[in-house]
């Protein structure tokens, strides 16, 4: 497993697929920063977070496209197969290389929480009321959601890959998995019946994502999103089982 991720990680920064991502990340989290949180006058950072997840649907594809659908390609897959390390090792060495590549971006992105911080500071000793003071512990709690958002969007890209050879294809087929799981939830209002929004309410990603915003740490949301991590992987491992021995 660890063999696999050295080579998965060298693979970004010896391509261009790192580089693209890394900068894709921090052009767009900017974007969206300044105009939800610098632009408002405002230290409530929760539209940002929010607006994150459908950066984090943009950009993790982008991060997953090449895990298996590029071995396919290339025809490499077999030497994978017949590697002396299981199908469970191969597919969590390129779920933590991806994993660790979205930190890298994640940690990154807290350049935009500086002058957010710098404006606090010299609005707080002008002597006026610091309405622009950050909630440390708002922001601390969202950037722990925001991993277990990713190493959810993670595992569903790389099962997808997993799926096929075209890489284009892996990306699209992975936007449209991860956009119909935040927009049932933001259109679930809009059904009469209860039944039906409460079974949505609890699929939606961003409906568990909300309590996040507003600093409340829910333990359901934590144990949905491993959950949703965990499934994706093990499905992501039967399809190499199947193709494997048949």
């Amino acid at each position: 497993m660890i063999a696999i991720f050295k080579r998965e990680m060298r693979a970004y920064f010896t391509t261009s697929t790192g580089y693209v991502f890394l900068a894709v990340a921090l052009a767009l989290s900017g974007i969206v920063f300044g105009a939800s949180t610098l632009l408002m006058s405002s230290g409530d950072t929760g539209a940002y977070f929010s607006l994150m997840l459908f950066v984090l649907l943009i950009i993790l594809p982008i991060l997953t496209m090449r895990s298996f659908s590029e071995e396919r390609r290339t025809k490499t897959e077999q030497l994978l197969l017949t590697a002396p390390i299981t199908t469970t090792q191969m597919v969590l060495g390129k779920f933590l290389s991806a994993l660790s590549m979205f930190l890298i971006a994640l940690t990154l992105t807290c350049v935009n929480y500086i002058p957010l911080f710098a404006y606090a500071v010299d609005f707080k000793s002008s002597g006026h009321i610091n309405a622009m003071a950050p909630n440390i512990a708002l922001i601390v709690g969202n950037m722990i959601a925001l991993i277990l958002v990713g190493m959810s969007f993670i595992a569903i890209g790389l099962f997808v890959s997993s799926l096929t050879e075209n890489q284009f294809a892996s990306v699209v087929i992975t936007i449209a998995i991860l956009l119909g799981l935040l927009l049932i939830g933001i259109f679930n209002s809009f059904i009469e019946s209860y039944a039906i929004r409460t079974i949505l309410s609890w699929l939606s990603i961003y409906s568990r994502y909300t309590a996040f915003t507003y600093g409340i740490f829910d333990i359901g949301a934590i144990i949905y999103y491993l959950s949703i991590s965990g499934v994706f992987l093990f499905l992501a491992v039967r399809v190499f089982e199947a193709r494997k021995y048949n």
